[in-house]
This record gives structure tokens, C-alpha cells and sequence, in this order.
């Protein structure tokens, strides 16, 4: 029995528990421990309802879905609304969609039970979402973080069962009109009807909102879910995104299009790593210069305020800002800090996962490789950009925040007020790739517009934008097996030697630390998040996976794909390189060790039908890779790719990516589709972009047109099928990215004889 149910059975008033927790020396305990409601964020005006917290449906029909996650590209608005819409019989054109303020409403417990380890508090953290310390961290600091693909998880069963409720509630206002009992009723296309009697949602909304909601909600037995049609990329869809009409013409505000009243501009520029601070610069420069308003500065920033960005980022570069600190960083010492780390990794290593009993075998392990990963940089179309007003001790904040409550807190930390008086309107993201976790843009244009007293618009330029978000860590990788008759592993070590980037993102997150202190805190400490996906997805009795923390000196953190996105090149490109040795064709080598996973078994064969895998032989520009995303084969997302590639005028070429999915239940084919092609992409250029290098403490190269990213041209053909399956949803927006650069790998390998142990592939 947890806390939450002993508290039930206390027959003491809060009062009472107050004063007694208070004389035992109890007091903050009850505080933590003691049941507190919270309030939807979504809030209905003159002529709506609000139902179960989740919908407003007004008298004109129209029915407004309360989004509580970060609409940056993956169409997270389009598939809750549709959900609701099934769920309540309502048609597609009165849906519309509302993003909403973080509030404990909304908390996220399924990525705050996963992330539980970088939060712990004095009563400990849960595993499950379901655990009352989860609930209860998550609710009290609003936990509405948008991340690791856990928005189904999180939100569809709580938003089916508000549609329900609304469902039941209009239906016995409509049957007590007509005389009938509700279960007479049927309720589809946004009306209420029996026989040729009908009546409209926005008919009922007025006597319907003041009905008490049905306990429990009664749910459809089927949710939400679209059958996969096979090679039917252009489909057309039931349920089209309800962004796609405002970004084609243009008209989707993102967070840099905010415009006010006497709003001014700042542009800012940072230390390079190693040199945070501010030494000096020449603010007489740009004395009497039209159009400037304001300089601010910090100690680890300046920043000009203008009347448009352009001045403001001009006069910047007049100022000719320095910085100073114990030395730029240059990319041999992050090479050699990274040498250093691998070269003890046997002694330092911290064991994170052991299956059977490997140690024995390995000690006399033949086959051993290495594999090394630059670090990468976000690169989002958009760059970091707020708008901040601050007036009479009340601060508006329009920002697009994977974690909007952690960046209205900082934001108010950072001027001295109360996070409760901070009103922050979530904005949409030109894209993240996990960039939006952070919050220092937050700090800085709340800082700035408590100097200049305005309404101000913080943009980040491109070069700031790749130098101050924290990095994709540098990673190495050291897969050893020992191999059985057939040539097939019957024991694997995977030892992951990299910075702990997850304990830093969890310490800027949660702790509110600066990225410095982030990183100190974190040095020499294993993170289990830095070895995900290193369990191969076969039947390997014993492996044992090892996390050697690297200390670094650049600040490191989540990026799209998670671990997934290297130990999947890691793991797919040793596989592929044993199966060579061994004589074998890549596909049926793996098939031959996925007994008990039928359904990676099945994802493999289709994709090899889908990609016409000719098995691999030299020459052919073929390859293949799969990955298994989450712990649990039952409940994780599967895809298996074939990648076929060709030398091409200026260097080989990525031809046609073809990749079989298993999600489970799709919601929306289509945005699982682009999902996934997306994800291909940004595989692609992790793959095949610019390494990233740093010099002076900058990262190199500066701009998205030197990082090597793939253009139109570039785009090979995509083939994208999925499987039908009534298992629980999988997010799907990480697996391309995941699968995509091990398979472009295994594909150079068959066309060229020489096997890539970096990435990114190109020199």
C-alpha cells in the first residue's frame, strides 16, 4: 500500500495532520505527501463548455482539443485531435486545436517516470507512471516536457476518457429531449441522433456542461487507429494535419513571429567553450548609432537591443565583445580527453546491464571493434527565440519550450518574481531535434527586458545557435563477441565510452544549473540513458553492456534518436561485419538469431521484399540494419531498413531507403509516415553531414550550408511500409533516425570493400 492509501484511511483532518506532522518533527512530510487537486489550463469562455478538462465545445459546434505538448513538426496536435474526435462522434472540420500553459493537469508521468532517476527526492522516485511519487513530482511542477516520444503514452487514455464523458453527458441531455433512454442515441459526425431525429453538438453544449460527468467514462471499444495500406505514400487521409492550410500560406506564428506594440529586438553573442566569460568591449561604438536602444550585458553574455534584429546584431559586431576563461577549446584536447577515457575504460568501466553469464566467455573473445562518433550539433530550421514583456511585477513569456514549466521557472528566478507571476503562451517550434529542452534563452530575454523595460524579441543568430545549444556527446564504441560454430555470438560486451549527457540534461532541466556546473556535477559518473539500445535485438544468451564516463569540455545533451542513434550503428555494423566473415548473407544471418522475435523477424523479411535485397555481394550498393527501440520486444517500435547507395558525380549517393515499420496501433498513418521519412532524413545527415570540430572554442562549421546536410537533391526514394499489429502505440519520430546511418554504412561497405568504423561516414 502506498502513501497516497494509508492517508485515505487516516481518520484525521488536514488540521490535525498538520499539527501532529508539525510536534514530530514531520512537517514538510505531510506537506509533500498530502492530496492536491490541479486545474486545467484550458478554460472556456462566454457561449462554451469545458469538459473534463481536455475539450471546450462551443454553441457553434466547434470543438477545441487542448494540446499540452510542443507542436514542433511532429504533428502531436493533429493526432491527439483525432483521438478526441473519435472518441466523441465529432466530425473533422469542427476540430480545431488549442496549445495550453504547463499546469499539474497535464503532467507527462510516463517520461517523469522514466526520467525518475534525474529528479529523486527525499521520498524517493517511482519506476511507473502510475507510482504516487511520479504523479506527485509531476504534478507539482507542472511536467508537461515533450520528449522520448511519450505523448500517446501519456495523453490518450486521459483524453478519451474527457471525450466520453462529454460523449454520455450531450447524449442524456439529447434523450431527455426526445424521451428516450441515452442508449437509444447515436452519436457520430458532431450530432446527437435518433432515427431521423438529430441534434447538434453545439444544440446540447449549454445543459450538457452542467451535468456531473459519468464515473466510469465510457469508452468506445475501439480507440483511435488507421489500417496500413501497403506502398500507399500518397494516400489520401481522414484526418489531414490541422497546421498543414496556416504553414503552406504562410500565416503560423512560430515563436519568432510575436509582434507588439513597441517591441524592440536583441540580438546576443556568448563566450566560445572555454572562454565564458565577459572581458571587455567597446560600447562607445556604437554611441549615438540610430536604432539602437539598450546594450545589456552579464557575466556570461551581451546583448544589443535595436529597433530591428539586423541593428541590433550589427552593432554587436561593432562592439567587438571579448571573452575570457581558462582557454578556447580546440579539437585535439577533445580528442585527447576523449583517448584518454577509452584507454581506461577497463578499469573505469561501470557495469549497466548483465544477461547470462558473459564475463567467462568473453575472456576469450575473437572478434573486437571500435567505433567512434563525432559530436553534432541540433541545427533546427528555427533558432532559439523568445519574446518577453514585463509590466507592473508580471512577466508574459512567448516561447517554444519542449519544458515550458522549467523555462517559466528559470525565466522568473532569473528577474527575481514568483514563477506564479509568469504567463507563458506556448508557441510552436520550427523544428528541435530535443534543442527546445533547453531554457537559456528563457533566462535571457527575461533578464533583458526587466533592463530595457519593453517588449523584447530575443533571436538567436544561426552561429550562436550552433554554439550555445549543448551538443550530441562524442561517443566511442568497443563491441566484442565471442562467437559459436556457425559464426554467431554466443557472448557480447558492449562498452560505451562517452560524456554522462543525460545526467547533465536532467541537472540544467531539473536543478536549473548552468552548463558548466551541469557538466562538473556529472563527471565520472555512469548514466544508464548513454548505453540505450546497446542490448542487441537478437537471441544472444549473454551480453553485458558497460558505460565509461568521459569528462569533456563541451556541454552535451539529449538530441533526437537518443543512444539509439549511435549503439544502433554500432550493433548493426558489427553484426553486419560477422556476417561477412561468416560467409553469410547479412539478412539471413540475422534471421537466424531473431527466434522468440517474431515481430523484428517479420519487420526484417518484409523490408528485404520491400527493398528487392538481392543479398548484398560486393559491388551491389546494398545494405540492410534493423533496431529495436525499448527494453520490452512486446511494447517496442521495430524497423527494419535497406538502404541502396552509388557512386554518383561528386561522391556516392544514398539511391532509395526502403524500411518496414512496426509501431503497433497507428493513430495517424500519414504523420507516422512522415514520421518516419523525416527521421530517414535526419539519419542521413548524421550519416553523411560535416563532422563537427571545434576551434577556439567555436564550433565548426558555423552554418547549415557548411554542415553538408542532405538538399532536395540529395532525397533518395523512400519506400516506407508498416505492419499491422493491435499492439500499444509506438512513437515513431526516433526510429528512422536510429536505423538510417547503419544502414548507409553496411551499404558503402558492399560498394566500395571498405567498412567505416566513424561517423560521420565522410571524412
Amino acid at each position: 500500500m502506498d502513501i497516497r492509501e494509508k492517508l485515505k484511511d487516516l481518520p484525521v483532518s488536514r488540521r490535525k495532520l498538520l499539527v501532529g506532522a508539525a510536534a514530530g518533527g514531520g512537517l514538510l512530510l505531510a506537506w509533500h505527501v498530502w492530496p492536491r487537486n490541479y486545474a486545467s489550463t484550458l478554460a472556456a469562455r462566454e457561449g462554451e463548455g469545458l469538459f473534463g478538462g481536455w475539450l471546450v465545445i462551443g454553441r457553434n459546434g466547434v470543438v477545441t482539443v487542448a494540446v499540452p505538448q510542443l507542436e514542433m513538426g511532429q504533428g502531436i496536435g493533429t493526432v491527439l485531435a483525432q483521438i478526441a474526435a473519435t472518441e466523441l462522434g465529432a466530425d473533422w472540420r469542427q476540430i480545431a486545436i488549442e496549445p495550453v500553459p504547463p499546469g499539474g493537469f497535464f503532467a507527462n508521468l510516463p517520461l517523469a517516470a522514466q526520467w525518475s532517476s534525474m529528479w529523486e527526492g527525499m521520498l524517493g522516485a517511482g519506476e511507473n507512471a502510475d507510482d504516487w511519487s511520479v504523479g506527485r513530482f509531476a504534478e507539482r511542477h507542472d511536467f508537461n516536457v515533450t520528449a522520448a516520444g511519450t505523448s500517446l503514452a501519456a495523453y490518450e487514455l486521459p483524453l478519451r476518457e474527457a471525450a466520453a464523458s462529454a460523449r454520455d453527458m450531450l447524449t442524456r441531455v439529447a434523450a431527455d429531449r426526445w424521451d428516450l433512454e441515452p442508449e437509444q442515441c447515436v452519436v457520430q459526425d458532431g450530432f446527437v441522433t435518433y432515427g431521423p431525429q438529430r441534434l447538434s453538438f453545439g444544440e446540447l453544449v449549454d445543459e450538457a456542461a452542467e451535468l456531473d460527468p459519468p464515473d466510469p467514462a465510457p469508452l468506445r471499444p475501439t480507440p483511435a487507429f488507421e489500417e496500413p495500406i501497403p506502398g500507399e505514400g500518397n494516400a489520401p487521409t481522414a484526418f489531414p494535419r490541422l497546421d498543414l492550410p496556416s504553414k503552406v500560406d504562410g500565416s503560423h506564428l512560430f515563436a519568432g513571429d510575436i509582434r507588439m506594440p513597441g517591441m524592440v529586438f536583441a540580438s546576443i553573442r556568448h563566450g566560445p567553450i572555454g572562454l565564458p566569460e565577459l572581458l571587455r568591449f567597446s560600447e562607445d561604438a556604437v554611441a549615438g548609432t540610430r536604432g539602437v536602444v539598450a546594450v545589456v550585458k552579464s557575466k556570461r553574455w551581451i546583448a544589443a537591443v535595436a529597433e530591428s534584429w539586423w541593428i541590433a546584431d550589427r552593432a554587436l559586431a561593432k562592439m567587438r565583445p571579448e571573452f575570457t576563461g581558462p582557454g578556447a577549446l580546440e579539437q585535439i584536447v577533445l580528442d585527447t580527453e576523449m583517448e584518454r577515457a577509452v584507454e581506461n575504460g577497463p578499469d573505469s568501466a561501470e557495469r549497466i546491464t548483465t544477461i547470462g553469464e558473459p564475463d567467462a566467455l568473453l575472456a576469450d573473445a575473437r572478434m573486437a571493434r571500435r567505433y567512434d562518433v563525432a559530436p553534432a550539433a541540433h541545427a533546427p530550421l528555427e533558432t532559439a527565440s523568445a519574446t518577453a514583456r514585463l509590466a507592473d511585477g508580471r512577466l508574459e513569456l512567448w516561447i517554444a519550450s519542449q519544458a515550458p514549466a522549467a523555462a517559466r521557472d528559470a525565466a522568473a528566478k532569473a528577474i527575481g518574481i514568483s514563477p506564479s507571476d509568469v504567463v507563458l503562451y506556448p508557441m510552436p517550434a520550427g523544428g528541435s531535434f530535443d534543442a527546445r529542452l533547453e531554457k537559456q534563452h528563457a533566462i535571457e530575454v527575461a533578464q533583458i527586458a526587466a533592463e530595457v523595460g519593453r517588449p523584447v524579441q530575443l533571436t538567436w543568430s544561426r552561429p550562436q545557435d550552433l554554439q550555445s545549444v549543448p551538443y550530441r556527446a562524442p561517443v566511442s564504441g568497443e563491441i566484442t563477441a565471442t562467437l559459436g560454430a556457425q559464426g554467431q555470438p554466443i557472448a557480447w560486451r558492449a562498452r560505451i565510452t562517452g560524456p554522462s549527457w543525460m545526467r547533465e540534461t536532467g541537472h540544467r532541466l531539473f536543478d536549473n544549473y548552468t552548463t558548466d556546473a551541469a557538466r562538473e556535477e556529472s563527471r565520472d559518473m555512469a548514466d544508464p540513458f548513454v548505453v540505450e539500445g546497446s542490448v542487441p535485438p537478437y537471441g544472444i544468451a549473454n551480453v553485458a553492456i558497460e558505460h565509461v564516463p568521459a569528462s569533456v569540455d563541451i556541454p552535451t545533451g539529449r538530441m533526437r534518436g537518443g543512444a539509439h542513434a549511435y549503439t544502433g550503428f554500432f550493433t548493426e555494423s558489427f553484426v553486419d561485419e560477422l556476417a561477412r566473415n561468416a560467409g553469410r548473407d547479412p539478412f539471413l544471418y540475422r534471421m537466424a538469431m531473431l527466434s522468440g522475435f517474431p515481430r523484428m523477424a517479420e519487420s526484417l523479411r518484409q523490408a528485404t521484399r520491400l527493398g528487392d535485397w538481392d543479398g548484398g555481394q560486393e559491388g551491389s550498393g546494398e545494405g540492410i540494419a534493423m533496431i529495436r527501440m525499448g527494453a520490452d520486444p512486446e511494447t517496442a517500435g521495430h524497423i527494419a531498413c535497406v538502404a541502396h547507395v552509388r557512386r554518383g558525380e561528386g561522391g556516392v549517393r544514398v539511391a532509395q531507403l526502403s524500411a518496414v515499420v512496426d509501431i503497433g496501433r497507428i493513430v495517424n498513418l500519414d504523420i507516422a509516415r512522415q514520421q518516419i521519412e523525416g527521421g530517414l532524413v535526419f539519419g542521413m545527415g548524421l550519416a553523411l553531414g560535416a563532422p563537427l570540430a571545434f576551434q577556439k572554442g567555436h564550433p565548426v562549421p558555423r552554418t547549415l550550408g557548411d554542415m553538408g546536410l542532405p538538399g532536395l537533391g540529395d532525397m533518395p526514394d523512400m519506400l516506407v511500409d508498416f505492419i499491422a499489429s493491435d499492439a500499444e502505440p509506438f512513437d515513431p519520430g526516433e526510429l528512422g533516425v536510429a536505423v538510417a546511418p547503419a544502414a548507409i554504412a553496411n551499404a558503402l561497405f558492399s560498394l566500395t570493400g571498405k567498412r567505416s568504423y566513424r561517423l560521420p561516414l565522410n571524412p
